[in-house]
């Protein structure tokens, strides 16, 4: 399709330029006034014009002409001066070439300047002076300066007339080169003393309509007869000169001879008539008659100088010659290039073929001088396509890729045929827009992030970051996540993205016990037409925080903190597994790693405990009594930094028979509060009295189970003897500084028989679901009173 476009483009530039239009104007037409229709005569149509925007593309210094874009005229823009332009040329003709665009055509275009009379005949001085000795005869003729008229054919110098007296004629002579010239004619002998001057009026008219004409005095003066004038060797001199001619060269020596002697013999030379132009440039030696240089010689700016040379003797008469100098042309002018139209920047997914430049190349100089070559320097991604009337099309050869090359610049190397030859270089640069050829790219393939459970919400997580080698919006990227559902719940929840950075962002505290890691996609776009788009996976990682206490789940402590019983034997020895606490921590790693300490025990030899395993072993061998009831305090924490932890109170009960073991509860406040501000004073004398009720009450027991190992009745001791080991806050055996404030009661039945052990509930009614059956005893959560017992055992 390129190609076909380009051909037809270029047969488009062949058919415009076999075929010039042509227009013939008058010259000083006036300004805006039309020349054609552009429209009717391309063959366009008006809705053309705007899209193809024709322009003139003149090859002189100023624009004379311009087209209008609304209806299509040719219309004269600046003042048209034919004699300015094309001097005494017969033909007069300006080219220009109309340029369109879209598709880009030149149309040829020549434009004839006709003459008309804007000049009247001029001399070269007002006043013509002329010597004349009485001794001429009758006939005698007498040369005048002539008249020029820049206009030419009819409206140019026709004739002249002189003004009525008796004594002079006018003849009017044509040289060579058709220039009439006007002679007075002496029609009766002069006689000096009876006139010594005459004044006349000669008149220059032409042809044109209204008539115009010039007018010169002629002053007579008559002296003393001198009959011989100046005699040049030839009546029109031509000179070819070069235009590199240094200043000061001769261009021409003049010699006109002169019979008479004395002074009439003597000859001065002197321009008679010279173009203004031409007195810049060359300089007459008056007494020698040598034409010299002076100023530069420019083919380009005139190609020929003609003017008149008169030599005027003593006497007052003259001869003329007429000289014609022509200016040969030299290679002294580099070749011009022009950018007719440039397309720039160029997109980045143009075919070959695209037009990016219309080149205009001339040389001034004329032959061989004026014939030029073009070339580029960039011949792989661009090429130059030689069209009509040195013009040159650049067009593109090969793909572009504006990410490895955006910017062109391509040297024009302009060289003409003369010698030596002379070239020209022009750089364009042009610019490769970009257009969306590639998608964002993610630093990485996989994006993964470590949080920290319980991070704050809003907390920054990640920052993924993707990069597109693509310009302005279509390397501009938003971010956004693809949204799927993690558990049923929207990832958005969990976390949103900045658009713009591409910054993660936490949308809830994360909990590693409930959701350990998960994964989604985050999209990366650019705000390309059509957009591209890319995906990075991203996974996001929960670290474990240390915020779970361990959990004990056996023995298993109630909820409102009772205390545990664990029957030991007299038989067991040191070493014997008593019983073993079991506990789970929701944490991972090495804050679930969990170690078992006794935190309160009455006498630490008595019991050790397996700080990895929670089992509780009797440490050495039981002492010899009865029955024996201990609470240990058993502390599990984690290896978490901090450490947290969790505690859970049992009671060791050593004896024969659980009928050794007084039945009836002994009920005791649930709490103790000792001021912490109490004095020190206090804490000592309450110590000292808790110490001596202790010790009496365990010798009482002790002396009272080595007097009877099977009583009938408990009597009165019944409630002093055996007393409530009630292990809460207080108690006989001080647990203030343990974190349960709850007591518990032991009781057990009055059967012998029977080896019920129970946990009894202050409650009226005992829910079947909180009794424990374990065989050989029933276990019931809370304090109960002692109206309760049988209840629970019949339950």
């Amino acid at each position: 399709m390129a190609w076909q476009v380009l051909f037809l483009c270029f047969t488009l530039f062949s058919v415009a330029a076999s075929n010039p239009l042509h227009y013939s104007i008058p010259e000083e037409m006036k300004i805006n006034a039309a020349v054609g229709n552009l429209v009717k005569d391309l063959g366009l149509t008006t809705n053309e014009l705007e899209i193809r925007k024709l322009r003139i593309v003149s090859h002189n210094n100023r624009n004379y002409f311009n087209v209008s874009l609304e209806n299509g005229n040719l219309y004269v823009s600046d003042r048209i001066d034919r004699e300015e332009l094309c001097g005494s040329e017969q033909i007069c003709i300006m080219d220009l070439e109309i340029l369109a665009e879209n598709p880009v055509n030149v149309y040829p275009v020549k434009i004839e300047i006709q003459d008309i009379n804007d000049n009247s005949p001029t001399f070269s001085h007002d006043v013509l002076e002329l010597r004349i000795s009485e001794s001429a005869s009758p006939g005698s003729s007498f040369i005048l300066g002539n008249a020029l008229d820049p206009d030419i054919g009819t409206n140019s110098l026709q004739s002249y007339t002189l003004s009525s007296n008796s004594y002079f004629s006018l003849l009017e002579k044509t040289d060579s080169e058709g220039t009439k010239h006007p002679e007075l004619i002496l029609e009766q002998s002069l006689d000096r003393e009876k006139q010594k001057q005459y004044t006349l009026i000669l008149t220059a008219s032409d042809g044109g309509k209204p008539l115009k004409t010039g007018t010169a005095c002629i002053t007579i003066v008559v002296q003393d007869a001198n009959d011989n004038y100046p005699v040049f060797s030839q009546d029109t001199y031509r000179i070819h000169l070069s235009e590199n001619s240094p200043l000061g060269s001769l261009v021409l020596q003049l010699n006109a001879t002169d019979k008479d002697e004395g002074s009439n013999g003597e000859v001065t030379y002197s321009f008679n008539h010279i173009p203004e132009k031409a007195l810049d440039v060359f300089i007459l030696d008056s007494q020698s008659g040598a034409i010299n240089t002076k100023g530069e010689l420019d083919y380009e700016i005139t190609k020929t100088y003609q003017m008149t040379v008169k030599a005027t003797d003593g006497g007052g008469l003259l001869a003329k010659c007429t000289l014609i100098i022509q200016i040969d042309d030299v290679n002294d002018n580099a070749p011009e290039v022009m950018l007719a139209s440039l397309s720039t920047p160029i997109p980045e997914d143009s075919v070959p073929g695209t037009l990016v430049a219309l080149i205009h190349v001339k040389d001034l100089d004329s032959g061989k001088n004026g014939d030029v070559t073009c070339q580029i320097s960039e011949t792989i991604t661009f090429t130059l396509i030689p069209s009509s009337n040195n013009y040159y099309k650049l067009v593109t050869a090969a793909y572009f890729d504006r990410e490895k090359i955006s910017t062109y610049n391509i040297t024009i190397i302009a060289e003409d045929e003369g010698s030596p030859p002379m070239l020209t270089k022009k750089t364009v640069h042009i610019i490769v827009s970009d257009t969306n050829d590639n998608s964002p790219n993610f630093e990485k393939s996989v994006y993964t992030a470590y949080i920290l459970e319980q991070t704050t919400a809003g907390a920054s997580v990640l920052r993924v970051h993707a990069s597109d080698p693509d310009d302005s919006e279509n390397a501009r990227i938003i971010y956004s996540i693809l949204n799927i559902d993690i558990d049923n719940i929207p990832v958005s929840s969990y976390v949103s993205i900045n658009s713009m950075t591409g910054v993660l962002y936490a949308q809830r505290l994360f909990d590693y016990e409930q959701l350990r890691e998960f994964q989604f996609q985050v999209m990366a776009k650019d705000s390309g037409s059509p957009a591209l788009s890319s995906n990075v996976t991203v996974r996001i990682c929960i670290i474990d925080k240390n915020d779970n206490a361990p959990k004990i789940l056996y023995p298993s402590p109630d909820t409102e903190g009772s205390a545990l019983f664990e029957f030991i034997p007299h038989s067991a020895e040191k070493g014997y597994l008593v019983t073993k606490v079991i506990a789970v921590d929701a944490d991972s790693g090495h804050n679930a790693w969990l170690s078992y300490h006794l935190l309160q025990v009455p006498d630490p030899s008595l019991f050790t405990i397996g700080q990895y395993t929670g089992e509780i072993r009797i440490g050495q061998d039981l002492p010899d009594i009865e029955s024996l009831r201990q609470k240990v305090v058993v502390l599990v924490k984690d290896n978490g930094v901090p450490s947290l932890s969790s505690t859970v109170s049992i009671t060791l009960v050593m004896a024969e028979t659980f009928q050794q073991v007084l039945p009836e509860i002994k009920r005791h406040p649930s709490t103790s509060s000792i001021p912490s501000n109490a004095t020190f004073y206090l804490v000592i004398a309450i110590s000292l009295i808790s110490l001596l009720f202790i010790i009496t009450v365990l010798i009482a027991v002790i002396i009272k189970c080595r007097k009877s190992s099977m009583p009938p009745s408990f009597g009165p001791y019944s409630r002093n003897v055996y007393p409530q080991f009630t292990l809460g806050c207080p108690s006989e055996i001080s647990d203030t500084s343990l974190p349960f404030p709850f007591s518990y009661d032991v009781c057990v039945t009055l059967d012998s028989k029977q080896n019920e052990i129970a946990y009894l509930k202050p409650v009226q009614n005992v829910p079947t679901e909180n009794l424990i059956d374990t065989g050989d005893s029933v276990i019931v959560g809370g304090n109960v009173s002692t109206e309760q017992v049988t209840q629970a055992k019949s339950l």
